[in-house]
């Protein structure tokens, strides 16, 4: 029986340097991946835009629903995730909750790819 003969690859030792530790740390990249996720939903753009859009700085769950023409518990859902993205500050008011843009996250937000 004839072995066959062993190639070895060519290597450039320039141009094969280990890649070094990662720039974004897990934990990092963790919560910019849950404020991307949190704006990959249409409904959730929109709710963003009419929070922002108010006059007062908030808005009520109750004033959210028809425009988007969806169940006060699919509203609440969004806007749970807005919230745990750190985009929207929740306040409870008696049987409704009140959102408000939390100051600074749309511009940390526009940031985000700039700094990967």
């Amino acid at each position: 029986m004839t072995s066959l003969p062993v190639l070895v690859p060519a290597t450039d030792e320039s141009c094969c340097a280990p890649a070094g530790m990662p720039v974004l740390g897990a934990e990092e990249a963790k919560q910019k991946a849950l404020v991307f996720k949190a704006l990959a939903d249409p409904n959730r753009l929109r709710l963003l835009s009419m929070v922002k859009a108010e006059a007062s700085g908030e808005s009520c769950v109750c004033d959210l629903t028809d425009p988007l023409d969806l169940g006060q518990p699919t509203v609440s859902h969004h806007l749970k995730i807005l919230v745990d993205a750190g985009l929207l500050h929740r306040e409870k008011r008696g049987t409704w909750a009140y959102y408000s843009l939390v100051p600074g996250a749309l511009e940390q937000t526009a940031g985000l790819l700039a700094s990967l």
